[in-house]
């Protein structure tokens, strides 16, 4: 079964493992990111047939006349990960307005943007898959960490929005939400000792997650094995989200 994805933040991260996912499953892999592809990788993806394309999700106009591009040189798109984010730290008192205004553009908006012109695509062709990155901080707030909080439970409403907008008409919307994953967006975290200690004791698992494994949860969702899995967040967070563990004991 034919199946077009475009991934957006794909030259890192969860993006980078999703491309690798996601071309296991025999999709046809449109990656985005405004970053270009490393040579090693840019070599790598010619060799897979990776199709590179770049684009800044800040931007409405560069997203609808990408999108369109496209779709026209694909013709159509039927996946669709927004993988495309920032971080960025600050409480609602002291964090600085142009990080808070950044870091919504492109973790929320642009998430948004990319399903406003995606999805009409999708229901000209009767069908389309979306899945977006969230995280467990859009389930439970992080200390000092308001914008990257408010971003990412934003994303889990704009899933359960589409669904409950599209679902009667072919287009299936789910999200991911992770908890500390080792990449190059969590290298503030895993730098520091302390402050990654701190993260650590709250997933159960006792480490931290690896792209790959968030990539799968992603795969599983854009595959028909999730045929019947809409508007839904799934945690894959090692536990974070089941509890949290005060003192060492076992049972």
């Amino acid at each position: 079964m034919r199946n077009v994805a475009l991934i957006t933040g794909a030259c890192s991260g969860i993006g980078l493992a999703s491309v690798d996912a996601l071309l296991s499953s025999g999709a046809t892999i449109i990656a985005c990111d405004i970053n270009p592809p490393s040579d090693a990788l840019s070599a790598l993806w010619e060799a897979k047939n990776v199709h590179f394309f770049s684009l800044n999700v800040e931007s409405e106009t560069a997203i609808r006349t990408a999108v369109n591009q496209l779709a026209d040189e694909f013709a159509g798109i039927d996946t669709l990960v927004n993988c495309a984010g920032i971080s960025g730290w600050g409480g609602v008192t002291n964090i600085d307005m142009a990080q808070w205004q950044k870091v919504l553009n492109i973790n929320l908006t642009g998430s948004m943007l990319m399903c406003k012109y995606v999805i009409p695509i999708m229901l000209a062709q009767g069908a389309g898959n979306i899945i977006n990155v969230a995280s467990i901080f859009g389930l439970e707030a992080c200390d000092n960490n308001v914008a990257y909080n408010v971003s990412k439970g934003g994303i889990i409403q704009l899933t359960r929005s589409i669904t409950a907008d599209y679902a009667s008409r072919g287009i299936r919307c789910n999200s991911v939400a992770p908890g500390l994953i080792d990449t190059a967006m969590t290298k503030d975290i895993t730098l520091d000792s302390s402050l990654h200690e701190k993260f650590i004791s709250w997933h159960l698992q006792g480490r931290a997650g690896r792209a790959d494994e968030v990539a799968s949860v992603i795969n599983f969702l854009a595959s028909n094995a999730a045929s019947f899995v809409n508007g839904q967040t799934i945690a894959v967070d090692g536990g974070f989200s089941a509890g949290r563990k005060f003192a060492p004991h076992t049972v």
